[in-house]
């Protein structure tokens, strides 16, 4: 699967993030095709049963979460710049 393939599940989750919060609110979920597979209450459960399902990069787990904090990261470093 394709970098472009696995944005479209993000975009999925996105769109519908409001509604898949209401119903999953701190769940992990396995989207794939556009589509929720499955709901864990961990991650590492969501992985090793989408794995058992699914081949490997062809698939999503995204923790279902209000606002933009639930999909992107932060990263900071102590590296001084000059």
């Amino acid at each position: 699967m394709t970098d472009a393939n696995l944005q479209k599940q993000l975009e999925y989750f996105k769109s519908h993030q409001a509604e898949l919060v209401r119903k999953y609110e701190g769940k992990f979920l396995v989207i794939k095709d556009q589509e929720v597979k499955g709901v864990y209450d961990t991650e590492i459960d969501a992985y090793t049963e989408a794995k058992k399902k699914f081949e490997l990069g062809t698939f999503l787990i995204q923790q279902a979460l209000p606002g933009q904090e639930s999909y992107t990261q932060t990263f900071h470093s102590r590296v001084a710049l000059s």
